[in-house]
């Protein structure tokens, strides 16, 4: 009996270490760069952008929150004002990574951002952990834009004396500890549940995901209308506040321009950093864009450097007009004005906080649903749910519907602080893994066609590594508890699924199959 249980030990050992080799080949198992080119050929999107339209979304996507919500909290509890330098510290990092994207774009004229590079560089594990970490990504923000685009549009329509309940506007841990005694007295309860959630954050979700069902071509001039309202906002923010800026507000020392240290300029930016992800969403569009190869770079770069041009302007007036501990989170630019007795210009920045944020929600949003559309194409998520396109409005309608029932449950229900924290960290991953790509494909496929070229590889993609991975480590533990636990849950998710359906295993296998064949025809014509 000891005999046969050893004997079956030694038989298992055997299966699982001849098992091993194939089941690394198939998780590490990469897409060709010809096999993604070819891919881009054949597709149900309509290539209707151009490099105007492009950049307009990199605009659309990336001046929203940043500006409008995130400064506020930024300057107050992390960095001062020395945010500044944190803007600075985070728009250097993208511009490196932003490159590293403008080359992929380049090489690999399809939708999927991150997501789809990884597949060519890193191979299937690598690109479904960045893929499920974008969802993460988008879901979030459009969920904190949401909440923001809440805050500012309360108080536009509180300047024509309209008011909603404060219980309508919030969500359940931000009213029950910030008005606990408004909480008791005014919640209206249902079975002794207290009914609070952020009613307006929900209905602009609604809006925007029926507006991409309807198509990408008017959602982009949508978009466009909306980001020229956005940029002649912050250009008047600019101009007017900068006549109202105190030097003492800044501090007399480095000591009182920066009151939290080197290390609070670090997280400031590591907090921030949310503000400049949009740009990557450019990247998500590359099968709607009409030459994909020369306009999705210019859509990523141009964006990028206007839009660090105008964080770090728009954020020494704010700190310079009020002292950062008197800033105000909820609508920071629109209070600084309201002090000064400025009321139209506060209400100008309100329309333009409103106009832009609904940009920034409808570029997120559509990233998303094309992150889906992309993964599923690869059968690593259900095909006929995520990928299915609508076949007269041209777009992943089912996709676009289930991403929008998410994110407005989420923006209803939680609130900006706790849903930041989480957006940054899984960007700055993706951000990390896309300039790692760059290096390897550099290496394995140093001649495959490249319309733009990062300049100075290896060392502006590992200066985005090193940056990015500062910015990590600057954030706190709980979140990346957070982002271990969501990688966990998809890490199951692709044992369970993807693995199994996955197109590229498949292909594999029958190739293996196919040579099993013939050496077994070869041995018996021996």
């Amino acid at each position: 009996m000891q005999w046969l249980d050893r004997k079956l030990l030694r038989v298992l050992c055997c299966s699982v270490v001849k098992g091993f080799p194939k089941t690394m080949k198939k998780l590490f198992a990469k897409k060709t760069l010809r096999d993604l080119v070819e891919e881009s050929n054949h597709h149900h999107f309509k290539r209707v952008l151009g490099p105007f339209s492009l950049t307009a979304l990199g605009i659309g996507a990336v001046i929203g929150a940043g500006i409008f919500v995130l400064t506020g909290l930024a300057a107050k509890e992390y960095a001062g004002p020395s945010l500044i330098l944190s803007f600075v510290l985070s728009g250097l990092a993208c511009i490196f990574v932003a490159l590293c994207y403008a080359e992929f774009a380049s090489m690999v004229p399809l939708a999927g951002s991150a997501y789809t590079y990884s597949y060519a560089a890193l191979g299937e594990v690598f690109a479904w952990i960045i893929g499920w970490d974008l969802i993460l990504e988008y879901s979030l923000a459009s969920s904190l834009v949401a909440v923001g685009w809440s805050h500012y549009f309360v108080k536009l329509i509180g300047l024509f004396g309209l008011h909603i309940p404060q219980w309508l506007t919030s969500d359940y841990w931000t009213l029950s500890h910030q008005a606990k005694d408004m909480f008791a007295q005014s919640v209206p309860f249902l079975h002794g549940i207290p009914i609070v959630f952020n009613l307006p954050a929900g209905l602009i979700i609604v809006v925007i995901t029926a507006l991409l069902v309807i198509g990408i071509k008017e959602s982009a001039r949508f978009n466009s209308i909306i980001v020229g309202v956005k940029l002649a906002v912050i250009l008047l923010v600019i101009f007017v506040g900068w006549f109202y800026i105190k030097n003492d507000n800044w501090g007399n020392s480095f000591e009182t321009f920066a009151p939290f240290g080197i290390g609070g300029i670090g997280t400031g930016a590591a907090y921030v950093f949310f503000a400049y992800i949009g740009f990557d969403a450019v990247s998500t569009t590359a099968q709607e864009a009409r030459n994909p190869k020369r306009d999705v770079p210019i859509g990523i770069i141009v964006s990028l450097v206007l839009c660090t041009i105008l964080y770090i302007a728009v954020t020494a007036v704010l700190t310079g007009m009020v002292y950062y501990k008197d800033i105000n989170i909820d609508a920071p630019l629109a209070d600084a004005f309201t002090r000064y007795g400025l009321v139209k210009v506060s209400f100008f920045i309100s329309v333009g906080a409103v106009a832009g944020l609904t940009s920034v929600l409808l570029v997120l949003l559509m990233s998303q649903s094309r992150i889906l559309w992309a993964i599923a194409r690869d059968g690593l998520l259900p095909e006929r749910l995520f990928a299915a396109v609508h076949p007269r409005f041209g777009t992943p309608h089912i996709s676009t519907i289930i991403v929008g029932a998410c994110v407005a449950i989420t923006a209803c229900c939680f609130s900006i602080e706790e849903i930041a924290k989480l957006v940054n960290i899984g960007t700055l991953l993706a951000f990390c893994l896309v300039a790692a790509a760059v290096i390897i494909l550099r290496i394995k496929d140093p001649h495959h066609p490249r319309a733009f070229k990062c300049p100075f590889v290896p060392v502006i993609p590992i200066l985005g590594i090193l940056s990015c991975g500062y910015m990590m480590l600057r954030l706190e533990f709980s979140t990346w508890l957070r982002l271990v636990v969501w990688l966990a849950i998809g890490s199951i998710i692709y044992a369970a699924y993807g693995r199994r359906h996955s197109k590229l295993a498949k292909k594999h296998a029958l190739m293996e199959k196919q040579n099993e064949s013939m050496v077994e025809l070869d041995k018996s014509y021996l």
